[in-house]
């Protein structure tokens, strides 16, 4: 049996037991290498969190509308699903440091022209060239679980690994959010906008110093430069599409044309991916039945977790007296609210590994956490008055949104066969952004009264409010119906000490 038939391990005959006399192999030094990959999340919590609260200072300094941010935001989220095949397969091949640092590299590259950036057009580009640092944390992940093969815990410790650098993450985001809110007042835009570059730069040479280098798994392979091509080519195609439908709304023509046209590519791409001996993407690993699910839960995942977090923002400020709807809050109130929800996140993460435990696997936790989710979501389509209700409500959906941040490259890594853990990790985290960037496009029509982001603007309906957080609810109970199809121990230790792995 080839590794594409597998379901998600390769033949025993090719794993010989390392363990000692039945007992686990020690994991030397892999607190020390989560110490540093601690402070590469650091660094990407201080990329999500800092910017946001300074985004009307930056659109003074550009000189440009605030709105007009959102085309940095849409060229990120493309350059992001462009790089996570890319990257993530170099990864396999070339190791995970190695990776690590060009990821590294280029983002701090986006962030020092974003520190310069003169216009709107310069800036876009040094955004959309940070968005490389999408990969870190599930080639983080990877380099975890090749690290733990022989301890006979792989998957737990991978687990515990992923919830450590989930929370840390999180806690960083809140850091860097007060950060920029202290120093916005004290320093130049140019200095303040090079914080975040520093921060990247010194994560570049903590990776440098701090992490071994290993061989990738599947170094002997060539890459598949075709498969990339079209996958690439039917990304940019369904990105394009949809930032049309976001700007000009259902009506227009060009926007369904567009997406249509992606599909064909698609298929083209799964095609030729069955048929190439070293695929891009392993077609039938993604198609296996411990990898599928976690895919099409990270898809559903990035609408309410990419795709609600503006909607709920603008709900939150919108005055209830002159709308009719809305929470009224001041920004000091929303800054409380994203702290909840974070932290929240945070505890979700941390609490992984006995969540896990205390519901009799990861398959279960999986699940708890996308309902977890749902009902958060639900609950804003009942409570939405007042602002304990919103506070409740996001407290409920953040335990379960950090739990599957943490879980699903972890998921994903343990129903891949070893050479092919970067490029599954990976595209947890490129479902979950083509999921975003859908969820993006719905509720900017549900929430514009014309239908359109171009030309004038009306007061969005609260209805579209509704439709946001019903399209939430219903993707995180879908997520949880999908994991049931999943073997009920794809992603835990059991089979792994059967058939104990090689490094």
């Amino acid at each position: 049996m080839t590794h594409h038939e597998s379901s998600g391990q390769g033949p025993a005959s090719t794993r010989p037991d390392n363990s000692r006399g039945g007992l686990p192999a020690p994991v030397t030094g892999l607190a020390t290498v989560v110490g540093f990959l601690v402070l590469v999340e650091f660094a990407s919590g201080i990329l999500q969190g800092y910017y946001t609260p300074i985004y009307p200072q930056i659109a003074e300094h550009l000189s440009i509308h605030e709105g007009d941010l959102n085309w940095a935001e849409a060229a990120q989220l493309v350059v992001s699903a462009l790089c996570i095949p890319l990257l993530s397969r170099l990864a396999d091949m070339i190791g995970h440091k190695r990776v690590l640092l060009i990821s590294t590299a280029v983002t701090a590259l986006g962030s020092w022209i974003l520190a310069f950036a003169p216009s709107l057009t310069t800036f876009i580009i040094g955004w959309a060239i940070q968005g490389a640092y999408v990969i870190w944390l599930p080639i983080e992940v990877a380099l975890i679980h090749r690290r733990t093969r022989r301890s006979g815990r792989q998957e737990l410790l991978t687990r515990r690994g992923a919830a450590v650098l989930v929370g840390a993450l999180e806690l960083s985001v809140i850091i860097g959010a007060l950060a920029s809110g202290v120093l916005v007042s004290s320093m130049g835009m140019n200095l303040l906008l090079a914080v975040p570059a520093m921060v990247v730069t010194a994560v570049f040479f903590v990776i440098l110093f701090g992490i071994e280098q290993a061989p990738g798994d599947d170094r002997d392979a060539a890459f598949d430069l075709g498969g990339l091509a079209l996958i690439s080519l039917a990304l940019v195609v369904l990105m394009a599409g949809l930032v049309q439908l976001r700007l000009s709304g259902p009506a227009d023509l060009l926007a369904w044309v567009t997406i249509l046209a992606s599909l064909p590519v698609f298929w083209w791409f799964v095609r030729y991916e069955l048929a190439h001996p070293q695929p891009v993407l392993d077609v039938r690993m993604v198609a296996s039945p411990g990898q599928w699910p976690v895919q099409l839960t990270a898809f559903l995942f990035g609408m309410p977790v990419l795709g609600a977090q503006l909607p709920l923002s603008t709900f939150a400020q919108a005055d209830p007296e002159q709308r009719g709807y809305g929470l009224g809050a001041e920004p000091a109130f929303m800054s409380v609210l994203i702290g909840i929800y974070v932290i929240s996140m945070a505890v979700g993460a941390f609490s992984l590994p006995l969540t896990t435990r205390l519901v009799g696997g990861t398959r279960r936790a999986l699940i708890l956490s996308c309902l977890l989710i749902g009902i958060g979501y639900a609950l804003w389509l009942f409570f939405n008055e007042h602002t304990w209700q919103a506070l409740l409500n996001m407290a409920v959906a953040g335990l379960g949104s950090g739990a599957l941040v943490a879980a699903l490259p972890a998921a994903a890594a343990a129903a891949a066969p070893p050479e092919r853990t970067g490029i599954a990790t990976g595209l947890t985290n490129g479902t979950k952004t083509v999921g975003g960037a859908i969820a993006s496009a719905i509720f900017a029509i549900a929430l514009t009264a014309t239908g359109s982001l171009e030309g004038p603007q009306e007061v969005a309906p609260f209805a579209g409010y509704l439709t946001v957080w019903g399209v939430c609810s219903a993707a995180a109970f879908l997520a949880a119906v999908v994991l049931l199809a999943a073997p009920k121990e794809s992603f835990d230790d059991s089979r792994i000490r059967e058939r104990p792995t090689v490094v």
